[in-house]
């Protein structure tokens, strides 16, 4: 007979032959429950990424802002990435704008983009409100964010994630301030 040799560990000390079914990886051959919160945050990164792809379809009048969302794209699947890795998110700047500009003009579009804010309708068109539903889930998924990387104290350990998500959020919302002003060209 031979011995089976531990695969995989989990973060209590226990080693594992098996990868049980309710159980997957967190990192190398790390095992987690399925339920635990980076495995949550990696799910809404999944969901992030379809909503992303839907609303390039629903935008599909408005070629740079297609263009724009597979910028979008690119940038959240980073994340994965950076949390597997352990890497930090690089410098912000998502489709022209920097961390800081992105914070300003989505608290001020009058001042930068000529319009106001505005609470979306259904009147609104199907791309402006396909990034509104993707903004939203942006907000979901910075707090799966705050929820996975938070420690016994509630201090942020990957404010660099968060952060990449607030600005995310910031620029859902520029968008749909273009939109509403007529800022992208329709095919």
């Amino acid at each position: 007979e031979t011995e089976q040799r531990p695969k995989y560990r989990t973060l209590a000390g226990a080693v594992l032959a098996e990868k049980p079914e309710h159980m997957t990886h967190l990192k190398g051959n790390v095992l987690v429950f399925k339920d635990h919160p980076r495995i949550a945050f990696r799910g809404m990164i999944d969901a992030l990424e379809a909503e992303i792809l839907l609303t390039q379809q629903a935008s599909a009048a408005y070629p740079r802002l297609v263009s724009e969302l597979e910028e979008v794209l690119s940038f959240v699947r980073n994340f994965i990435r950076c949390d597997v890795l352990d890497e930090p998110l690089k410098d912000i700047r998502l489709c022209g704008y920097d961390a800081g500009q992105l914070r300003e003009y989505s608290h001020y579009p009058d001042k930068y983009l000529g319009q106001p804010h505005f609470l979306p309708s259904h009147t609104d068109g199907a791309a402006l409100l396909a990034v509104n539903k993707l903004r939203t889930l942006v907000r979901q998924t910075e707090l799966a964010a705050y929820a996975a990387f938070q420690d016994a104290d509630g201090a942020v350990t990957r404010g660099d994630i968060i952060l990449g998500l607030n600005r995310l959020s910031s620029l859902m919302w520029i968008i749909m301030c273009k939109l509403k002003g007529g800022q992208y060209e329709r095919n």
